[in-house]
């Protein structure tokens, strides 16, 4: 008799697999349109729909609204919204690839120095060296940042003794203070007349966005996270110890450290189009656990959708707040990331 458990095994975890996928689809989307209709100036969703529908597809709707509404909606907000969802899923997946290859809970690219090592190369950009590459300077330079404490952080942790995947948060809380000093120290060597406006950056903050700047989180988070989804076995593996992935034929030190160039790379990227936004890889990576289980081909997907949701109501929450100023999305994740945090200590203990 031929065995049918297999195929039917297999096609229920497609059919849910498929199922869980557009319903996370449906959930972005949602939150999406939600998020571009509130602010200082509601609007309603069906309006934002159709607007959105005009621009995709000329005449096939007919306009019932003005130039002032199209406007906010297709030129501010939507490019800002899509900014967050593609900030926040960068983020949330760095923080699950890093929690996985350290070994460490705590594991995040802000905690870890990452962050920091973007703003400070950001920094850099926006007040000393000038834009000698156009666009690409500052993500450049970020990206070059983030590399640069990516190896601090793993040089200290190899100067203490101790293995990169013991008290690497310590070094990359170590390192990222020294950086953020750097940071400090170029802010009050620039141009005072740009340091509202870096301090502000520094803060967290997606007011600036444009459509033309999201090709490039977009180019990035593509490739770096389907890569990181393929290594999801190996990652389960680097979870269980280095001695257990070794003993299944994984160079640990150099997996690991393609690993961090990685979220270097995206880090850089999301730093220097949304500013230090903190907490997003610690959180999301945690809750999708709690709910999907710790197999890595659940976590990095589900952690990067989370963090897309999660960012996008974020920044609808510091809009809405102080309207119609702005408030930096950095305090708005930062209020939930510290209560989230001592929530978790609680739970563990």
């Amino acid at each position: 008799m031929a065995d049918t458990t297999a195929p039917v095994s297999l096609a229920r975890r497609v059919g849910t697999g498929s199922g869980l996928a557009l319903l996370a689809g449906v959930v972005v989307l949602v939150s999406v349109v939600l998020a571009v209709s509130v602010g200082s100036v509601a609007i309603p969703p069906g309006t934002v729909w159709a607007i959105a529908l005009d621009h995709v597809a000329p005449g096939l709707v007919t306009p019932d609204w003005s130039t002032g509404r199209a406007n906010i909606v297709w030129e501010i907000r939507f490019p800002r919204v899509l900014l967050a969802g593609l900030v926040g899923a960068g983020l949330g997946l760095v923080g699950a690839a890093l929690q996985s290859v350290t070994r460490n809970p705590l594991a995040d690219p802000h905690l870890l120095g990452i962050s920091s090592g973007g703003a400070f190369g950001a920094i850099a950009a926006l007040l000393h060296t000038g834009m000698f590459l156009g666009l690409l300077t500052v993500p450049l330079m970020a990206f070059g940042g983030a590399l640069l404490a990516t190896a601090l952080v793993l040089g200290v942790a190899q100067l203490a003794g101790a293995s990169s995947a013991d008290r690497l948060v310590l070094a990359g809380v170590a390192v990222s203070f020294v950086i953020l000093a750097g940071a400090n120290i170029l802010i009050f060597l620039g141009d005072p007349r740009a340091t509202h406006t870096v301090v502000f950056w520094m803060l967290g903050g997606l007011g600036l966005a444009q459509w033309s700047h999201l090709i490039w989180p977009l180019a990035v988070l593509l490739p770096c996270g389907v890569w990181l989804w393929a290594q999801a076995g190996r990652l389960n593996a680097m979870s269980l110890g280095d001695e257990t992935a070794a003993s299944l034929g994984i160079e640990v030190g150099r997996f690991r450290l393609t690993v961090f160039v990685a979220a270097a790379l995206i880090t850089g990227v999301m730093v220097a189009f949304s500013g230090l936004i903190g907490f997003v890889g610690l959180m999301m990576p945690h809750l999708v656990r709690l709910m999907a289980g710790g197999d890595n081909a659940r976590v990095l997907p589900g952690s990067a959708l989370a963090g897309a949701v999660f960012l996008i109501w974020a920044d609808a929450a510091a809009r809405v707040v102080m309207a119609p100023e702005d408030m930096p999305i950095g305090v708005v994740t930062g209020l939930i990331g510290g209560i989230f945090f001592i929530w978790m200590m609680a739970r563990r203990r």
